[in-house]
């Protein structure tokens, strides 16, 4: 008998949770400090080389609305319906560009998106 595949996480269920250095302006735009390499290696061979291990990437006022709210302890529901209700209809459509918005986040290990974890 095959076994069933197990169902993937409902991405509204999960927490995303910061992963890199970020500034913060007073006008509240975030800067995230992204690093040139991600392996170890890399790191140790290449490092000494470079003036500076990271660069800097500007989020606009969506984009540092979300990081500000990736604390580790809000879902994604909750951070899309914080999202609606601060921009209103300048998000739509809103799950769909926040999914992307955060697995994109995830696919360069600036964010981790990850199941509540029980207590």
């Amino acid at each position: 008998m095959p076994r069933a595949k197990p169902t993937p996480p409902n991405l509204l269920e999960l927490i995303p949770r910061r992963r890199v250095d970020f500034t913060t302006d007073e006008q509240g735009q975030v800067t995230l400090k992204m690093p040139r390499f991600h392996h170890p290696l890399a790191v140790r061979l290449f490092g000494p080389f470079l003036r500076r291990p990271s660069f800097d990437l500007r989020l606009d006022d969506l984009g540092s609305f979300v990081w500000g709210q990736c604390d580790g302890a809000t879902t994604v529901a909750e951070i899309g319906e914080r999202l609606s209700k601060q921009f209103g209809d300048r998000v739509e459509p809103l799950w769909e560009r926040l999914g992307k918005f955060l697995r994109k986040l995830e696919r360069e290990d600036l964010l981790q998106v990850a199941p509540r974890v029980s207590e």
